[in-house]
């Protein structure tokens, strides 16, 4: 969660120019994504890959709980009411009738509340819409949903719906293929990491028009614009075609991390590989072998429910998101400890004495991949 960031049009040229009515779809920018092809190729012999989710969460001010900040998902299921995770969001749905999964997180701007709007409604509704957009899908007439097209397609639907008063989010999607492929649209400083044993196979760059200044989806209401018409200036406006989009290919044992900026503002992606690490080598889920560490035979089992003798996270998934959501609250409430985020301050403001963590919504969403027949 960010503060609503302000910037004159005449000194910052990439920001979008918007009429007087914000609640619009790019027709173009949609049409272009509709015609997009897949070029994903795997063989026909290769086993499915299936992606075992959990999320947790804790919001500003409220102490961490894993019995209710925690939300376990089957393959196709959806998280079903609206979490009690502020600002931040998060999704799950099956894609159509097709094995492909599609998640993903959001982060809500805080700095709307100024202008008496709550960014939780656009973050919330955004995921609700990403996750109907997936679920509703004609994988056989429209082919293959892309993680870009899911994002543009939700936030026109976020647009359309009149009980979103305004506001702004960052949202960090995936798609994820039953034949191991994974497309992943990222848009602001939310993101993600692919971890394999002992390993930071990729980690996502965050999107950043200055410091602490993200790229933004908006929902801009007219009495905002015709204020800035007065006074200058407007509130940040970038648009899903703007979200970097990146393919990537899974293998038996990767772990993806999704998770707002409350999480990457006081935890890096060693951090978090270290936290996973540990985890999955407690379990059994993977084990060191001649040619290094490597996914188990035992990683079917521990994703699945009881699979682990814990009587609240009792698959790896949950156990994972719950550790990576606790050490990342502990981190944000630690005043010596400094973060990335301080370690950005001290960077571009050097006279600041800024140390410890970031307060801030947190979320975090995990998917173990497994394939079949393993």
């Amino acid at each position: 969660m960010r503060p609503l960031q302000t910037l004159s049009l005449l000194g910052f040229g990439q920001l979008l120019q918007v009429s007087s009515c914000h609640r619009f779809s790019n027709s173009l920018v949609k049409q272009e994504l509709l015609q997009q092809c897949s070029t994903f190729t795997t063989s026909a012999n290769e086993p499915p890959f299936g992606y075992r989710i959990a999320a947790a969460f804790s919001a500003k001010g409220r102490r961490f709980n894993p019995k209710s900040d925690l939300f376990e998902f089957e393959s196709k299921g959806a998280a079903g009411q609206r979490p009690n995770s502020g600002q931040d969001a998060f999704f799950v749905g099956g894609v159509g009738d097709s094995s492909d999964v599609a998640f993903g997180v959001a982060d809500g701007v805080g700095g709307w509340s100024d202008s008496g709007i709550d960014s939780a409604d656009f973050s919330h509704g955004l995921c609700k819409y990403m996750e109907q957009v997936a679920r509703t899908r004609d994988t056989t007439g429209q082919g293959r949903l892309k993680a870009a097209y899911m994002i543009q397609a939700g936030y026109d639907k976020a647009v359309a719906d009149r009980s979103i008063a305004g506001g702004g989010t960052t949202v960090c999607a995936g798609v994820g293929g039953h034949d191991g492929n994974l497309e992943v649209a990222n848009l602001g400083d939310s993101g993600f990491v692919q971890l394999r044993p002992n390993a930071i196979h990729y980690y996502s760059s965050p999107q950043t028009h200055a410091f602490n200044t993200p790229y933004q989806l908006s929902i801009i209401p007219p009495k905002i614009l015709a204020r800035s018409k007065v006074f200058g200036g407007q509130p940040l406006s970038d648009l899903p075609q703007n979200a970097s989009v990146t393919n990537h290919q899974v293998r038996h044992g990767d772990v993806l991390v999704f998770a707002t900026d409350g999480v990457w503002d006081n935890l890096n992606a060693t951090d978090i590989l270290t936290l996973v690490g540990r985890q999955m080598v407690s379990f059994r889920g993977w084990k060191a072998g001649k040619d290094g560490m490597r996914a188990s035979n035992k990683l079917q089992m521990i994703t699945q429910p009881g699979g682990t003798p814990k009587a609240h996270e009792n698959n790896i998934q949950s156990i994972l998101a719950v550790a990576i959501t606790r050490e990342a609250k502990a981190a944000s409430l630690n005043t010596k400890r400094d973060g990335p985020f301080a370690r950005e301050v001290h960077k571009f403001y050097p006279s600041e004495d800024y140390h410890g963590g970031k307060v801030d919504d947190i979320c975090v969403l995990v998917a173990v991949v497994v394939q079949d027949e393993h």
